[in-house]
């Protein structure tokens, strides 16, 4: 077991070591007897780790980076830093009902910081910080797998002795090059997992110093050492929730490791009734006592500010989420729960096929017991229980410790995603995996050290173990290719999920924002097929067919849309605007009005409202629907716009103009605004003023026929004549069909020519 004594040979060791460095013996014959110093051995995992992620240095931000980064307003320079301990991870309120509830500040600040150093959202130097946060969080694995084999051995000086580097740097490597890890470090939402990793284990290791004094009585902590690893909790929580869990893995460590409570021993007393139990060292011991209260009273208070931030109850999530967990018979649902352990576990041992996005039908709910995928759950039940036996009954203390550590590290990390406590939002994540791994390459290291013990192909062990880390190397650095951008990302998931709607949404979506609507078309159409109760393919594809003015199809799938889903607001909208095309009046101002029921702060909505008032001449309707648009978005150039050229077309020059400048305060650089004030002006004879607004406009878009082809009008009304002429030529050079500017110029020419007679 764990020995914390001191060593009175300062810089020796006990002749207790070598029982503890057992597992080290096991694996001389996959690891050099010449092992590396600590420095080195850090050295060569950092290096490795960087090796394995470095590809993706220069990505795009992909998949949640959209919504976390770029569209997260936390990021800015204009939100005050407070606002980041109010709303969630995607700069949502915590409050609102819409929030998922996700609350990590600590990430977000990272993010702003990133932000600024980079002047604005360049991905590059978001992806070195993952990429180095996983190095630094490889290396600190070292530290920490030293203390899971080898135990805590402390010289007089206080200095731990690293008394297993074999199976430590062994574990280290596994923990750097595997592939589960990449989704983390290559999607910069990933950091969110890596920055709770490493204050999760600093948690652990300041837990961990709490031995390093003892009297005659034993082992006994230091209250401070037990506060900083409290503290380091709840950072950890702070970067992403599931870091509270180390609170519960130092009880563990307390219990079984420092406390050395045989769980055996303790069953067998009980069952025999002897009264020995009373004088269980574990029920006396003052220290632990106060440790486990202490961690109990940080964790208690942790999860009460939470909640009370949180505001309102858990976050509300779909049935496409998390099917399992809106079946409705519990047996289906507990069935399909351990069906994704056994996912999660073959993800840790067969790093192969991996996939963004696990939802939506990539994962077809287990609805009998003569399901084939039953016998998966079944075998990691039956590997679970047996190691659970092994960690708490056998009578070998080391083993009794690794194992024990192993399965902590596993299991109580993972417990915020099992589903066990509360409704989670995925299926399958790999990302959730990133701390379940350091007990998986426990669990691996030390059985590789038995396989050896145990046989005499110690060489083919060997090539095993190399042979492993080249495979998940070579797969780490095809991955992070995958994550460099989103159409290499989503086409990747595919072959892993080729049932996953999501999949092909995405792939239609990002086809879609290249232009490419056709291609677009074909997998929505796949996604709906394979969820026919998917929204929003069905207003994407809506939206596609209503610009190709498939009017007829496209009202028909955003009508089932907004069926399936009531409060869908932009399906409204969007279905508002295919109705007003088809002339049904009426039925399209019901839409939009529903739509801003749903949404009362709708800007888009208002401003298509105000487009049908128009398309009827209730041009006070109108004025009002584009002027609640640019209240609620100031700048909303189109809704300016419209009101500028409403007014302007029935008379109200003067009104026109103070619109115009109103919106030229707070878009001053929009030249369409520029231009659309200009013309006000020239009618009404500021025609130096209208000059000006029209070559600012000009410059800001020289290649704008009907900038020119306007000025043009205005020199003519000037009596600027050959300025009018410049700028018809080159006008309708520009666009050669434009009928006005012909009619204009045909004019302008005719008149030069009398000038010219009576010039004669």
């Amino acid at each position: 077991m764990v020995s914390n004594q001191h060593d009175a040979r300062a810089g020796g060791c006990p002749p207790a070591v070598l029982r503890m460095a057992e597992v080290d013996a096991d694996l001389v014959h996959i690891l050099p007897s010449c092992v590396l110093p600590p420095f080195w051995a850090k050295l060569v995992v950092g290096f490795v780790s960087l090796v394995c992620f470095a590809r993706s240095y220069d990505g795009d931000f992909v998949f949640d980076d959209s919504e976390a980064i770029v569209n997260n307003k936390d990021l800015q320079a204009e939100t005050p830093l407070g606002d980041l301990w109010r709303h969630d991870f995607w700069g949502s309120r915590l409050s609102s009902n819409t929030s998922h509830k996700s609350y990590r500040p600590l990430t977000v600040l990272t993010f702003r910081i990133n932000y600024y150093l980079s002047g604005g959202f360049h991905p590059v130097g978001f992806h070195v910080v993952n990429i180095l946060l996983h190095g630094g969080i490889s290396v600190l694995m070292v530290d920490v797998f030293s203390v899971l084999f080898g135990g805590l051995q402390y010289t007089s000086r206080g200095r731990r002795v690293h008394l297993a580097p074999r199976a430590s740097l062994l574990a280290a490597l596994l923990f750097a090059v595997h592939p589960v890890h990449t989704e983390c470090v290559a999607g910069v939402v990933g950091r969110a997992d890596l920055l709770c990793a490493l204050f999760f284990l600093l948690s652990f290791l300041g837990y961990c110093k709490a031995f390093r004094e003892s009297n005659k009585e034993g082992a006994h902590s230091s209250t401070f050492w037990v506060l900083l690893s409290i503290l380091l909790g709840a950072v950890a929580m702070l970067c992403k929730e599931q870091g509270i869990t180390v609170l519960g893995l130092n009880a563990v460590f307390d219990i079984l490791v420092i406390g050395k409570f045989n769980v055996l021993e303790i069953v067998q007393k009980v069952l025999h009734k002897d009264k020995s139990l009373e004088n269980v060292g574990l029920l006396r011991n003052g220290g632990l006592l106060l440790r486990m209260t202490l961690l109990t009273a940080g964790g208690a208070g942790m999860l009460y500010v939470r909640w009370k931030i949180m505001g309102t109850g858990p976050p509300a999530f779909t049935e496409v989420d998390n099917p399992a967990s809106f079946a409705d018979s519990m047996w289906v649902r507990a069935i399909n729960y351990n069906y994704y352990y056994s996912l999660n576990a073959w993800l840790l041992l067969c790093p192969w096929w991996l996939c963004f996005d696990w939802s939506m039908g990539c994962i077809p709910l287990i609805k009998s017991v003569s399901d084939c995928r039953v016998i998966a759950l079944a075998a990691l039940w039956l590997c679970l229980i047996g190691l659970i036996c092994q960690a708490l009954c056998s009578e070998d203390g080391h083993k009794r410790r690794i194992l024990t550590l192993g399965l902590g590290f596993l299991i109580i990390p993972f417990l915020p995603a099992s589903n066990l406590f509360f409704r989670v939002g995925f299926v399958v994540a790999e990302r959730v995996l990133y701390l379940p791994s350091v007990g998986y390459c426990v669990l691996l290291t030390f059985g590789f050290g038995a396989l050896s013990k145990h046989t005499r192909k110690k060489k083919l062990i060997a090539a095993v173990v190399l042979g492993i880390l080249f495979v998940n190397m070579l797969r780490c650095v095809i991955r992070s290719g995958e994550w460099r951008s989103e159409d290499q990302l989503f086409r990747s998931a595919l072959s892993v999920c080729p049932l996953n709607a999501k999949v092909h949404y995405n792939i239609g979506k990002n086809l879609a924002d290249k232009g490419n609507q056709t291609a677009a078309i074909r997998y929505y159409r796949e996604a709906v097929r394979l969820n026919p109760k998917y929204v929003h393919a069905m207003n994407n594809l809506g939206n596609i067919l209503k610009e190709r003015n498939e009017l007829q199809e496209a009202e028909e799938l955003l009508s089932l849309a907004v069926q399936i889903q009531p409060d869908f607001a932009a399906a409204w909208m969007n279905l508002g605007i295919v109705q007003n095309s088809l002339k049904r009046f009426e039925a399209a101002e019901q839409s939009y009005r529903t739509a801003i029921k749903h949404r009362r702060k709708y800007p888009d909505c208002y401003y298509n409202l105000g487009r049908l008032y128009a398309d009827l001449n209730r041009h006070v309707d109108a004025l009002n629907a584009w002027r609640n648009a640019t209240v609620l978005k100031p700048e909303h150039s189109l809704a300016w716009n419209n009101m500028i050229i409403l007014l302007d077309n029935t008379g109200n020059l003067a009104q026109a103009e103070a619109v115009g400048r109103e919106a030229l305060e707070l878009i001053p650089n929009d030249h369409s605004l520029m231009f659309s004030l200009a013309n006000v002006l020239g009618k009404s004879q500021k025609y130096k003023e209208s000059e000006a607004l029209f070559l600012k406009a000009i410059k800001a878009n020289p290649n704008a026929a009907s900038y020119h082809g306007n000025l043009a009008v205005l020199y003519h009304r000037w009596g600027h004549l050959d300025l009018a002429k410049k700028h018809y030529e080159i006008s309708l050079q520009l666009d050669p069909t434009a009928s006005g500017t012909k009619e204009n110029y045909g004019l302008l020419r005719r008149k030069l020519e009398q000038m010219q007679k009576r010039d004669v």
